[in-house]
């Protein structure tokens, strides 16, 4: 089973698939939200806390997380997300888990053809890919989900993918 991290400092995705079959399969999707109102330390703890639970409750075998993106015109929200994330890898670590990164373009591309494709389309494709009758709201659960999706498809067939 593959857990998909989407990093946030408000709102953290995460999305589990089973991946025993030729096709991934939802198993449990769902948010860490922390309180924009509390300290920075509190916000990253409440993420720690939260992701923790999550892969000691659910097992995932791998876990694959977005790497951050840095725009110029935004750097400290570049690093804010950047202690999000950092809390989610160490999280992962202290688990012992394989943690695999990949790049919000390589995802929308694994997923949809384009790496430049808008958000609903990923969110079409990942609803698609898992069979599912509803789109995953909040979007930070089908960011998730389509990052497990895209490791899953990376680790099968990652050359006929680029």
């Amino acid at each position: 089973m593959i857990l998909g991290l989407d990093p946030g400092l408000n709102i953290t995705g995460y999305g589990l698939v089973d991946v025993s079959g030729s096709q991934p399969a939802l198993v449990e999707a769902g948010v860490i939200r922390s309180v924009k109102s509390k300290d920075l330390s509190i916000r990253l703890a409440t993420i720690y806390d939260g992701i923790t639970d999550v892969i000691q409750s659910l097992t995932p075998d791998a876990v694959a997380i977005e790497e951050l993106y840095s725009h110029y015109e935004r750097p400290t929200t570049s690093i804010l997300m950047g202690h999000a994330r950092g809390v989610l890898c160490l999280a992962v670590g202290q688990q012992a888990l394989p943690l695999h990164h990949y790049a919000a373009t390589q995802v929308k591309k694994v997923m949809t053809g384009n790496g430049r494709a808008p958000k609903n389309q990923v969110q079409l494709a990942v609803t698609r890919q898992l069979n599912l009758t509803d789109i995953p709201e909040p979007p930070d659960v089908a960011d998730a989900l389509a990052i497990a999706i895209c490791h899953f498809y990376m680790s099968h067939k990652p050359a006929s993918l680029l």
